[in-house]
Order: structure tokens, then C-alpha cells, then sequence
């Protein structure tokens, strides 16, 4: 991995693997819905939309086919903390990639006339979320456990703020937060020296400038939400304070939620589907952002079942608070999480992801080897450690279903 600043102060970062013959290529800006007020939310996300809307040069019709008729992908994602702009095509013809995404990233119209049509169809996306409950429940739990905090937003915003949008806002919004140095470009595949020279020729002229905007710190909440809503199953999750990006912790934690819900031989897995029958997705997972983090546990099932899934998981995670993990799991643990980042390893886009968000999150890199002495390292009493910080307060609860009656189970 090589890291240039450009002449302007623009970060680049690269990795050169020429084995492949494919290059991963992103545009990433440290702004999310964290960074959003509440009469602007969904605003970072509208942007992200509104890029591939034409400039001057390219309609929006031609961005597809110019990607289409080089065999190329070209898309982009907004998340809580950040939104990228990516592309991925053959070596020979990243030139016409950088050339296209710049042009979005710098000219896009941002015209009266696509923002009403693009608004459109950003309420039909939030309108899928809503007949979507196993992906709304995952808004709502952001919700319980942050409160009106920027973390606790939706990504995608609410419809009133979508109507309300004019293209002067995303034009100032981008002008404040679409800077130099929260901007980072990350390339991994098979490049040559001169990819310096081609990130220069279209983004050296970048010169918005400013300094980062301060976040504020999110306290963790213990709230309870249900949406009622007439659904075959009742979908539920439960939240516990996780690690930020830096924590010392962050492997640690990792590893207790493998053992938890991470996989086919979790406990939540093997105990709830597996053993019982209970619901057919469950599972864990772990969220870092800049200063906190957040472990979830989902569960769907049945209404006339969600009581005694929601008493089992509650036991299984008392019994792992208080007794922690077993040798056997922490081995394994440590195996699948090597493996994972080993096999992550073999897509350009992967290590452009991993290249540019730890660029833009973090200022630093950790190469593979530091990675799995970190995993090595991790002790079965700092996994119990961290697990006694996680379980020191309350769970946060989201439920979308019938009845929140089943939730009195896990509720303080």
C-alpha cells in the first residue's frame, strides 16, 4: 500500500497487485447522515443520487452506457459517517473512469427539473424500506440506541425533508462538507506509476477547502420502539454499546460477537434455528463508527414464538456476560476472522474499501500480518472484559410487528 498527497493536499492512496486485471476505483467523503441536522436529513444521501444525474458533458444516460460499453461498474453508497463513489473496470481502461467520476464529482447540473424526479424516487426507496420490516427494524434499533442523536437518523432521511430539498441546499451542503481534506481516493488493482499522474490531471484542481466539522459524542440509549405492522413474522432487534473504529477493544469484540451470532456455529444460531426451529434468520453483528460502536442482535419469527425466542436470547447473552467464552470459541473465533480478512484480500474492490475508509476514518493502515498478530493476541480476559463493559446497561429494543406484548421479557 502507497500513500500520496496530491499537489493540493488530496490524499491518495493505492495498491498495486498486478496478478489481476481488473481496478477498483472510489471517490471517498467523510460526510453521512451523522453530519445532518434533522430539516436536512437525507440530504447526504440525495446527493449521492443526484451525481449520477448528468453534468454538462455526460447525461445520465450516457455515465450508463459509457460503463456498460466498457464492461465496467460504476455506483456509489452513503452510510452514517460517510459516501463513496466507485467504479470498477478492466486495467485498460481506467483513464475513461477516472475521467467519468471526476466530471460527476465536480460538474454535476444538481438542476430543479432531476432533483423533483430523483426526490421521487428516493420516496419509493424509503416506501420499499417500509414494506421491507427486516430492514426497517435495523433503522429502528439505530433509533432506540442513539435518540435524536445524528447516529440514531435514517440514511435515507424522511419524505417531508425530500420535498423540502432545493438544489442551492445540496449545492451548499456539498460546498461545506465536500472538501480536501475529508475527500480520499483510494485505487487497488493493476495500476503503474503512472496513476499518480491521471488522479492529478482530473483532481488536482479540487480547492474546496475547510477544516473538518466536529461531531458530536453519542451516549448510548436504552430506548424501546415498536412499529406495528401487519407482518407474517415479528422482527426484532436488541443493541448493546459496541467499540469505535480505534478502540483497543475493537478484536475483542469481534471475536464475542462471532461466537455469538456471527455465523452457522454461533450460539444464537445453533441454539435458536438450529436446535429449536425457532426462526429461520438470526444472527449478530457489530457496527464501529469514529467515537462508539454498536453490537445487534436480529431475530424473525413467528408472533406466537417471539417470547421465548426473545427469553432464550436474553439468557444466551446473560450466560456469555457472565460466564464468557469458551477456549474452543475464542480459537475459532480467531480462525474465522483471519480467514475472512485473508479471502476479503482477493477483490480489488475490497481493498479499495478497506484502503479508503481506513484513510478517511482513521489517518493510518494496518497491513495483513499486523492485522493477525492483533487477532493472536486477543486473550479470553480481555473478550471478558469487553463484555462486561457491553452488558453494564440495558439493551436498546426495536421490534416491527403485532403486538410489542413479548418485548415485557427483556425490557429493564
Amino acid at each position: 500500500m502507497e500513500k500520496v498527497t496530491l499537489s493540493n493536499g488530496l490524499r491518495l492512496v493505492l495498491e498495486q497487485i498486478p496478478t489481476c486485471r481488473s481496478v477498483s476505483f472510489g471517490i471517498w467523503v467523510k460526510t453521512g447522515s451523522r453530519n445532518e441536522i434533522p430539516d436536512n436529513n437525507g440530504i447526504s444521501h440525495c446527493i449521492e443520487h443526484m451525481l449520477f444525474k448528468g453534468t454538462d458533458r455526460h447525461s445520465a444516460k450516457d455515465i450508463a452506457d459509457v460503463f456498460d460499453g466498457i464492461g465496467g461498474n460504476v455506483n456509489a453508497f452513503t452510510s452514517k459517517e460517510y459516501t463513496c463513489y466507485y467504479a470498477k473496470v478492466l486495467d485498460e481502461h481506467l483513464p475513461i473512469a477516472v475521467e467519468v467520476l471526476a466530471d460527476m464529482f465536480f460538474n454535476s447540473r444538481i438542476d430543479t427539473e432531476e432533483l423533483e424526479k430523483e426526490k421521487n424516487v428516493i420516496i419509493e426507496e424509503i416506501s420499499m424500506y417500509e414494506d421491507t420490516p427486516d430492514d426497517l427494524v435495523h433503522d429502528l434499533i439505530a433509533r432506540a440506541a442513539y435518540g435524536k442523536h445524528p447516529l440514531g437518523y435514517s440514511i435515507l432521511g424522511t419524505e417531508a425533508n425530500l420535498v423540502a430539498l432545493q438544489p442551492h441546499s445540496l449545492k451548499q451542503y456539498m460546498q461545506e462538507r465536500y472538501t480536501v481534506s475529508d475527500t480520499v481516493i483510494s485505487v487497488a488493482g493493476n495500476i503503474d506509476d503512472r496513476v499518480v499522474e491521471l488522479i492529478e490531471r482530473f483532481f488536482g484542481a479540487f480547492a474546496a477547502q475547510g477544516g473538518s466539522i466536529p461531531t458530536e459524542a453519542a451516549p448510548f440509549h436504552s430506548e424501546t420502539i415498536f412499529h406495528g405492522k401487519k407482518t407474517e413474522q415479528n422482527h426484532i432487534c436488541l443493541a448493546l454499546p459496541g467499540c469505535a473504529f480505534q478502540d483497543p477493544d475493537v478484536y475483542p469484540m469481534v471475536l464475542l460477537n462471532n461466537a455469538i451470532g456471527g455465523g452457522m456455529s454461533s450460539r444464537l444460531f445453533q441454539e435458536i434455528r438450529e436446535k429449536r426451529g425457532l426462526a429461520y434468520s438470526v444472527y449478530s453483528y457489530h457496527s464501529s463508527y469514529i467515537d462508539t460502536g454498536m453490537f445487534t442482535v436480529y431475530a424473525g419469527t413467528a408472533p406466537k414464538q417471539t417470547e421465548e425466542v426473545l427469553k432464550l436470547t436474553s439468557e444466551l447473552l446473560h450466560e456469555v456476560a457472565t460466564k464468557g467464552l469458551t477456549d474452543a470459541e475464542v480459537r475459532k473465533g480467531k480462525e474465522q476472522l483471519k480467514g475472512s480478512l485473508i479471502l476479503s484480500l482477493e477483490s480489488t474492490g475490497s481493498r479499495m474499501n478497506r484502503m479508503g475508509k481506513n484513510e478517511l476514518m482513521l489517518g493510518r493502515h494496518e497491513d495483513l500480518d499486523e492485522m493477525i498478530r492483533k487477532i493472536e493476541a486477543v486473550t479470553p480476559e480481555q473478550i471478558a472484559a469487553v463484555s462486561k463493559r457491553m452488558f453494564s446497561q440495558p439493551f436498546a429494543v426495536a421490534m416491527v410487528g403485532h403486538s410489542d406484548g413479548p418485548l415485557k421479557v427483556i425490557r429493564p
